[in-house]
């Protein structure tokens, strides 16, 4: 059955709206009450710029993909409007790399969320050069939990390329219940293993875990996933397909892909501690621009 027909007009206007999200300039007019309220009862040199200003530049670097300096040049030119007071690159590259937004999701109700793993270039390296100077490639991987509903990123975990996608499925569960009651988790095949039914087991919650098609209808040590796999037999793929909703799992494959289209396919931080901040910053950025 063909879903619904997409309103081109009100999509069209969402687009626009997240042009609106991405220049707002409100911090203009509360910088100095902002400041103040930062500062009061704080110890040691005060603020100088308000969280506004530095989330709205962390949407300028990521979205755009400005180098720090000119980025610094960017400020500069925002100085004309009198209140803001233009950053050096250094301190633009600190700020950000400390900066915590949280990821800024927006629930509705209960969660069911979709569960997938990716992998991102570590550097925006040209392949020429790859090529040219036998560098590795290297990646690091990128593991979402996506609220089926809103799109958002309700959780998100960062690994290198070696750890697999289930390994950090229980935290993901874990982060995502933090902004509501995760009623079901659906998940592809890579996610079918004796650790990850007991986990939603354990805490209450439904799997929509896609198990393999030859798997044994034993227990061995897991009757959370021997139920599970009685039932798709018992069902067919078809049927059970149906009953869990595992067609909008696609969904986390959606969200992958808009997330590499809005800030490319590469981390541009060099050591790992710096690729977790920036990828925490991207997802809340991400998801501020999918609240519209």
């Amino acid at each position: 059955m063909k879903g619904a027909r997409r309103n081109w007009r009100e999509y069209n206007e969402k687009l626009v709206r997240r042009g609106e999200i991405l220049l707002d300039l409100d911090f203009l007019r509360s910088w100095n009450n902002e400041l103040e309220e930062m500062n009061k009862g704080k110890v040691g040199r005060p603020y100088e710029y308000p969280m506004s200003y530095l989330r709205f530049l962390s949407m300028i670097y990521y979205l755009f993909q400005l180098p720090y300096r000119q980025l610094e040049g960017f400020t500069r030119a925002l100085s004309s409007y009198g209140r803001v007071r233009p950053i050096d690159h250094s301190t633009i590259h600190e700020r950000l790399m400390k900066l915590d937004l949280g990821i800024n999701a927006e629930m509705d109700g209960d969660l069911i969320i979709a569960v997938d793993a990716s992998g991102i270039k570590v550097t925006n390296r040209g392949e020429w050069i790859r090529e040219q100077w036998k560098k590795r490639r290297g990646y690091v991987k990128i593991h979402f939990a996506v609220d089926i509903t809103t799109k958002n990123i309700v959780s998100f975990e960062v690994t290198d390329e070696s750890v697999g996608d289930n390994r950090k499925f229980k935290e993901l569960v874990e982060h995502a219940g933090e902004w509501g009651k995760v009623r079901r988790v659906l998940a592809d095949g890579a996610y079918d293993t004796r650790d990850d039914f007991d986990c939603l087991e354990e805490k209450g919650i439904e799997p929509g875990i896609k198990v393999r098609k030859d798997s044994s209808p034993r227990a061995r040590g897991s009757p959370a996933r021997q139920k599970a796999v009685l039932e798709f037999k018992e069902l067919g793929y078809a049927g059970w397909k149906a009953k869990k909703g595992y067609g909008q799992r696609w969904i986390s494959e959606t969200v992958f892909s808009g997330f590499k289209g809005m800030f490319g396919e590469f981390a541009r931080a060099k050591a790992f501690g710096n690729m977790i901040k920036e990828i925490g910053l991207k997802v809340f950025v991400f998801n501020t621009m999918m609240r519209v």
